[in-house]
């Protein structure tokens, strides 16, 4: 029969009845996958319905029961969608036979594709046929049970493992270099269009991502950042990914019905991508069988510093990941933590001190009081009890004292750049170290050229030795000199240069007259209340405060501190 009346007669039983002589209700299955390593040209979905086709034309006791094709899953697991909407037609009757190109179509896990063919199907009294490899479970039941079968199901397995370090080791490796390698970038960025493995900012996005930063800053909870974005109508990042075309999905945003969960706006904060830093390899999947995905160690992680525009200042982030490890907790409804929550310690047992609310006739005023004292009875520590109010006004008048020492240390540094500049201090010592070095330059060259002369005998070999001695000598007194010269103007420029953290945060509220949460944050380490009601601040940037004194000392008259 030519080939093209086989084809037809194919055509007319697929479509009509099948003759009486059918036996077998053939399922033809199709699966190919990029990750497995398949060649498209030989395993192609084509390329296999044009064998199994001619197959089942070939063989009269063998009709068409149904195409089942997987384009694009993995042959490592069976949860695919039409292998199993076949096992499901074959409980209900309407296949009784599989007919695959060959055993990698049926899958590469030899465990499972062993257990399918020695277990599964006979169970099921199905009829497996590979074409390619001539194995037909009904008319050479051999055919299943050699060992050839059990090589050829190994070697798919090692070869889909063998491609799958290949792919991991090639994806670590784009990881490294700070390329970006997601299906989806994180909410506030999108793909650069001229290069998807680089990041750019969602303006719209953005804006939400830096806005949630401001108001848990300010003292709003996470809780009350997602209600507050709910209020607004900002869709959440699963619904705004979806609003713009991509098939996004995520479980939390199918189950919030695309509202924001305080489980998104914890996760932004804490998003150190949005400094500009490449964050990748935070989970990872067991292994090309196990398609499960776990958690990996922070210290593991792949960070490539500075592959992106930031969304978020570096400091900001840091100031917001110092918050997120302090105990904020918030009342039930109460959307923004207390101006000093996570700020206030007991100065004796180091512990929270909780905040209580009390009432007097027209009235009403809150007090903190050590929690160790509050659950302990009195046994373990004593009650270190304050008012809000008097807390709060002995706070101010500490940051208005810390700020005016701040103004002072500034005066003085400026009038010291304004010397300096006079007195043209960097070109002086800047001209003194190109001296020593030339110097320098001009001794090496005279030691280099003893030797030749103590070789062509002009020089003895005792005068040779006294010279060498005598250069090494002043080469060792010109490096030590040079370096002294360095220490001098790397003093100079950390005095006359950029400004320091310390007096750059705390003249930013020079005015200052009233207390705000992110005053709070930015200035103030811990607060610790002492017995009687008296209080000790730690304030940030101490130890750049402390090498501002030390510089002033060698630089000008030492400030004493207010």
């Amino acid at each position: 029969m030519a080939q093209g009346n086989r084809y037809d007669e194919y055509l007319k039983r697929k479509q009509g009845a099948p003759p009486p002589s059918v036996q077998w209700k053939a399922a033809e299955y199709l699966r190919i996958s990029r990750e497995d390593g398949d060649k498209e040209e030989s395993d192609s979905i084509g390329s296999q319905k044009d064998i199994t086709h001619e197959y089942i034309e070939q063989h009269d006791d063998i009709a068409f029961a149904g195409e089942y094709v997987d384009d694009g899953w993995s042959g490592t697991t069976f949860a695919r969608p039409d292998f199993e909407r076949m096992i499901s037609d074959v409980k209900k009757g309407g296949v009784n036979c599989i007919i695959v190109k060959d055993l990698s179509r049926l899958g590469r896990n030899y465990i499972l594709v062993g257990q399918y063919l020695e277990m599964i199907f006979p169970l099921l009294n199905i009829r497996f046929i590979s074409v390619v490899d001539r194995i037909d479970s009904v008319k050479d039941p051999a055919s299943i049970n050699n060992a050839l079968v059990s090589f050829k199901n190994v070697m798919n397995d090692e070869y889909c493992r063998d491609i799958s370090n290949k792919v991991r080791a090639s994806l670590d490796r784009k990881r490294s270099k700070g390329e970006f390698i997601g299906s989806f970038a994180s909410y506030g960025y999108r793909k650069d269009p001229a290069d998807r493995h680089h990041l750019v900012i969602d303006p719209a996005a953005a804006e939400v991502v830096r806005s949630i930063y401001q108001w848990f800053l300010g003292g709003m909870s996470i809780i009350g950042i997602a209600k507050k974005l709910n209020q607004l109508g900002v869709p959440s990042p699963t619904m705004y990914k979806k609003q713009l075309g991509y098939p996004y999905r995520h479980p939390t945003g199918e189950l919030c019905d695309g509202l924001w969960p305080d489980s998104s706006v914890k996760r932004i904060l804490k998003n150190r991508i949005y400094t500009g830093d490449m964050v990748q390899s935070k989970t990872k999947i067991k292994s090309y069988k196990v398609q499960v995905c776990t958690t990996v160690p922070e210290e593991k992680w792949i960070i490539v510093p500075d592959t992106h525009e930031a969304v978020i200042p570096r400091e900001q982030f840091e100031t917001v990941q110092q918050l997120l490890r302090r105990d904020t907790r918030t009342a039930p409804g109460v959307t923004h933590v207390s101006i000093f929550g996570g700020y206030i310690r007991c100065a004796d047992c180091r512990r929270a001190m909780g905040k209580k609310t009390a009432v007097q006739p027209y009235k009403k005023y809150y007090y903190y009081v050590c929690q160790t004292f509050r659950k302990g009875g009195g046994t373990a520590c004593t009650k270190h009890t304050i008012r809000e109010e008097k807390l709060y006004q002995a706070v101010l008048a500490t940051i208005q004292s810390q700020i005016q020492l701040a103004v002072s240390i500034d005066s003085v540094l400026q009038s010291l750049k304004e010397q300096n500049a006079k007195a043209h201090r960097p070109s002086r010592l800047d001209a003194m170290l190109a001296m020593k070095k030339q110097e320098h330059a001009k001794i090496s060259q005279f030691k280099m050229d003893l030797y030749p002369d103590w070789k062509s005998g002009i020089l003895s070999q005792s005068e040779y030795l006294s010279l060498k001695e005598k250069f090494d000598r002043q080469l060792a007194q010109l490096e030590q000199a040079a370096a002294n010269i360095e220490e001098e103007i790397r003093r100079y420029q950390e005095t006359t240069g950029t400004e320091n953290r310390f007096t750059q945060h705390f003249l930013k509220y020079r005015n200052i007259t009233e207390l705000t949460r992110e005053v709070i944050v930015e200035l103030i380490e811990m607060i610790y209340v002492h017995e009687g009601g008296t209080i000790t601040i730690d304030f940030r940037y101490q130890d750049e405060y402390q090498r501002l004194l030390d510089l002033l000392e060698e630089h000008a008259a030492p400030i004493k501190a207010g």
